[in-house]
């Protein structure tokens, strides 16, 4: 079974459908599927994540999801970006903060207004 992503005139992500394998029926069901829609249409791979892959080769960088961009130069799914002092990162096309996030257990919330990440209250 394949993943395919509807995009706007933007490039934004509208849907996300399971459909055929890409070929089955000897077809190219991104076409096909955009043909029926009238809306364009990328194929995307449900195990892929930051370009990574556990079990085969990583596609377009990243699963898509409704509100991701794709981009056609990367040929990528980009996710929304969380917040504006965030970076792309170009090999994984994920966000990362400014600061790594501290690894001491604790859980963290971003906080854009310091870029800080501040240590969540009532931790055990």
């Amino acid at each position: 079974m394949g993943h395919y992503a509807f995009l706007d005139a933007n490039n934004i992500v509208t849907e996300v459908i399971v459909g055929k394998d890409e070929g089955e029926e000897g077809i190219d069901w991104e076409v096909r599927y955009a043909e029926i829609r009238g809306q364009p249409c990328k194929r995307t791979s449900y195990n892929t994540q930051g370009g990574q892959h556990p079990n085969g080769t990583p596609f377009r960088k990243n699963y898509a999801g409704i509100g991701y961009t794709y981009d056609a130069v990367r040929d990528a799914f980009i996710p929304p970006q969380p917040f504006a002092s965030w970076v792309l990162n170009a090999g994984s096309c994920l966000w990362e903060a400014p600061t790594p996030m501290p690894t001491d257990g604790k859980m963290y919330s971003w906080d854009e207004a310091t870029t800080s990440w501040i240590a969540n209250e009532n931790q055990p």
